[in-house]
């Protein structure tokens, strides 16, 4: 979900380029903030779905994959990761921009992970270390909470598992700020973090988060992201319900969350909550939020059978806002947002 930035130009506020059209041309008049401005979507049939934001191209990749949700884009190699939930394993696809141009492309593997996963729901990247959420009951016991977080190291031959923590809540969104890793808790309104992620959990564990907060006005938490100060998370509500979904937008994030303690709540005046029949907002399973263009993207997975959605202004204020982006797809998963 997070990004490699180079800002070439500061977007005008209101001037976003993409509009809210359902057909492949993402927006008109399109203004550039930067030379690259992908933004990636994976979708529970395997396909991964990019967005060109500055030329309102779309391509479509078909993956190995039949199922896939959660996904990292490294400038590095020009690849994307994803976390197969058939395969369940991890996949990196090189050379994207060296592909033929096309509406669909069919794609290999060019590096995995051994079969190590169960039900993987996200990616966070630090460095050469990326960490898998995944929400595979632990012990046996559907009542008591429990996830894992699988460890991997990236090389130039693949992903090798270095060590999987086990923590004591049902685990599924996952970002990484600076070396702290911020993990939602599944099932309640709950944020925790663990400091220091990659270098104070070496070695195969149980784990308890170094601080849990609650934050007020979320039912139930999905996915989060972080961009220069801001911390936004989804709420999908009642999981049932494809038009109750909603998400929040944190502001000055890091010193509210230090400013509440362990077991205490960010109130829901010190954020702004976006929800409402206009927004489109059923399940958002996953969200990817960019400072530069003051945007947050939505997987969104129940309404209308699956939907990638932009919002635009997402700083300014609460509301039922409509989405300035508004593409069908079918089983979306997960949505990470690329600029250069």
């Amino acid at each position: 979900m997070k990004k490699f930035i180079k800002p070439i130009f500061m977007l005008a506020a209101g001037a976003m380029i993409i509009s809210c059209s359902d057909d492949d041309n993402i927006g008109e008049n399109p203004v550039e903030t930067s030379g690259t401005a992908h933004l990636y979507a994976t979708s529970h049939n395997g396909t991964v779905t990019r967005y060109d934001i500055n030329s309102s191209k779309k391509m479509t990749y078909k993956t190995s994959s039949e199922d896939a949700e959660g996904i990292y884009y490294d400038g590095g190699d020009d690849s994307f990761t994803i976390a197969s939930r058939s395969s369940t394993s991890l996949e990196s696809y090189l050379g994207i921009d060296g592909l033929e141009t096309g509406l669909d492309v069919n794609i290999d593997i060019d590096l995995s992970s051994s079969s190590d996963l169960q039900s993987p729901r996200d990616i966070a990247v630090n460095g050469n270390i990326y960490v898998v959420a995944d929400n595979a009951d632990v012990d046996g016991d559907d009542t008591t909470a429990d996830g894992r977080f699988f460890i991997y190291t990236k090389t130039s031959f693949g992903f090798q598992l270095r060590n999987v923590v086990t923590v004591d809540f049902k685990v599924w969104g996952i970002e990484f700020v600076g070396n702290d890793l911020y993990a939602v808790v599944d099932t309640t309104n709950k944020l925790a973090v663990f400091s220091n992620f990659s270098s104070a959990y070496m070695t195969d564990t149980e784990a308890s988060a170094t601080k849990t907060i609650e934050v007020e006005g979320i039912v139930r938490t999905h996915g989060l992201d972080y961009d220069e100060g801001t911390m936004v998370m989804t709420d999908i509500g009642d999981a049932a319900s494809d038009s109750d979904g909603a998400f929040h937008v944190i502001t000055n994030f890091d010193n509210k969350f230090n400013a509440t303690m362990d077991g205490g709540m960010i109130a829901i005046d010190d954020q702004m909550r976006i929800s409402g029949g206009n927004t489109k907002l059923g399940n958002p399973v996953n969200v990817a939020y960019d400072a530069n263009y003051n945007a947050v993207f939505i997987a969104e997975v129940a309404n209308g059978g699956g939907r990638v959605l932009a919002f635009t202004e997402a700083r300014s204020s609460s509301g039922n806002k409509s989405p300035k982006m508004n593409k069908s797809l079918a089983g979306a998963s997960a949505v990470y947002f690329y600029t250069e």
